[in-house]
């Protein structure tokens, strides 16, 4: 399988869409009772400044999106468009890290370096903009992969009854 990668346009919307969907239904139930899946709904998702600020991703197998994730130099933590308390302010990127956002793999793609793609991708534009630490919320299914590539525990905390976990990674 060769991946590749570019950034999301918004014409992709409708497929991220789906393809966020599917990866909340199907990975996160190995991690999360099935009232804390369907409360992820209501903060995951499509967080379309992310495409207009040309900082997220779509990686593809063989011409289909397989999975999508992205960084941004805004306060924002994480959710989507939906979202409430979302922050555009800008941050300092020699106070603050840049936040990793949006992190989904298609169910049919995990394991295959997907995640890894998008991280080196978001690492590296990150440090290219001077900044020297990345922050993400990780759910608990993607908090093996962040691990694997770096990041450490901050700080457990839920939303919505739902766990996750702030890390970090110095860049």
């Amino acid at each position: 399988m060769s991946l590749t990668n570019r950034l999301a346009t918004a014409a992709d919307e409708p497929a991220l869409s789906a393809l966020m969907t599917l990866a909340i239904e199907q990975l996160q139930s190995a991690y999360l009772t099935a009232a804390q899946v369907q409360a992820s709904h209501g903060f995951m998702g499509l967080d379309r400044r992310l495409i207009g600020d040309r900082t997220y991703f779509v990686v593809e197998a063989d011409g289909a999106i397989a999975g999508c994730g992205g960084w941004s130099r805004r306060a924002t933590a994480y959710g989507g468009d939906h979202t409430a308390g979302r922050d555009d302010r800008m941050l300092d990127p020699a106070t603050e890290a840049a936040k990793v956002r949006a992190m989904y793999t298609h169910p049919d793609h995990v394991r295959k370096g997907v995640g890894t793609t998008i991280l080196a991708l978001c690492e590296a534009a990150a440090r290219q903009e001077g900044f020297a630490a990345l922050e993400l919320s990780a759910t608990m299914a993607g908090v093996p992969l962040y691990r694997s590539f770096g990041f450490i525990d901050v700080r457990p905390f839920e939303d919505s009854g739902v766990p996750m976990i702030l890390m970090r990674k110095a860049i």
